[in-house]
């Protein structure tokens, strides 16, 4: 049996991200949790889907047990997006509030389930799920991923776009975070050779796709469909590799990493197995001079994005 458990299935991301991982046929059990009612018929939909997953819905906090219970993967998109009127710190408060929660819950009732953290902003959220597993005693850092998938996807998909080759066939790792300018694009190794102003233009794009999607949906809706595709792509990756026992499955995760001093947490290629993060590979050695100067204004922000989770745990604990 495979269980995988979606927690905000109800939401923007969880509810296609649950069509997509319904159609994943590794996916024996189907678990959607939300506290929104609505997640039940959100389930009893995906039920009509003739594939195997066995599609369960759980609502409110008295059914979350049930629903993390015997999990193999938990994905979590749970959360808000920015409101008018709302600053990034309300923001902040409110979705890492969620996380915690959600990450308490996990680490008592399936501590050795993968985490796959998709909640913004992931650069903290993914320290507090750590936090979290480190006080109940069951952290294992292989298991813990910040799902940093939609900025290869974009990044993919706009260099196919600029240089009209496929982009299903176009691989650009992404490193670094999740957000703004701790997104580094690695347009060196991707195979074209870029015009200075292709290269910035690329990279802004890159790092702000996301404000693209808010403006074309004038204000109504953010990145949620290819944000569930990138998640789902990640779950498929990780039950390759666990399930599957594919070797050489690699995706750009964000993790408990050495490959910056100073960092707890970085995004590069990790190798994933059957036990998690098998093996975490280094920055690229050859990065060109717009990506070190990308690097170094990423480094700051990176540090006080982490500690800010590791200090909102803290304070909350105390």
């Amino acid at each position: 049996m495979v269980k995988v458990a979606v927690l905000g299935a109800a939401g923007g991301i969880g509810q296609p991200l649950s069509l997509l991982l319904k159609g994943n046929t590794a996916v024996t059990e189907l678990a959607l949790y939300d506290v929104a009612p609505i997640v039940v018929g959100v389930a009893a939909d995906l039920s009509h889907i003739n594939t195997p997953a066995k599609v369960t819905g759980y609502k409110g906090d008295d059914e979350l047990e049930r629903a993390l219970t015997g999990a193999h993967i938990v994905v979590i998109p749970a959360g808000i997006p920015r409101k008018p009127g709302m600053t990034r710190d309300d923001l902040f408060k409110i979705n890492a509030g969620i996380v915690k929660t959600l990450a308490t819950a996990a680490a008592k009732y399936c501590p050795k389930a993968f985490l796959a953290i998709i909640s913004n902003p992931v650069n903290s959220t993914v320290p507090i799920a750590a936090e979290v597993f480190k006080a109940a005693g069951v952290h294992d850092p292989k298991r813990i991923f910040g799902v940093t998938t939609l900025d290869i996807t974009r990044a993919n998909t706009f260099v196919g776009e600029l240089k009209k080759t496929d982009p299903t066939a176009t691989s650009v790792p992404v490193i670094g975070g999740h957000s703004g300018v701790t997104i580094i694009p690695i347009l060196s190794a991707s195979g074209h050779t870029f015009t200075d102003a292709e290269r910035e233009a690329l990279t802004q794009r890159i790092q702000y796709g996301g404000d693209e999607v808010v403006k074309a949906k004038d204000g109504a809706g953010s990145a949620t469909l290819s944000m569930a595709y990138a998640g789902a792509r990640f779950v498929a990756s990780l039950l390759d590799a666990s399930v599957g026992k594919k070797t050489g499955v690699k995706e750009c995760t964000y993790v408990q990493s050495t490959a910056v001093e100073g960092l707890e947490y970085f995004s590069t290629v990790v190798e994933l197995g059957p036990d998690g993060a098998s093996k975490i590979h280094p920055i690229p050695a050859n990065l060109d001079a717009h990506e070190q100067k990308l690097l170094q204004a990423a480094i700051p922000e990176l540090k006080a994005n982490i500690q800010k989770g590791v200090d909102f745990v803290k304070a909350v604990s105390s």
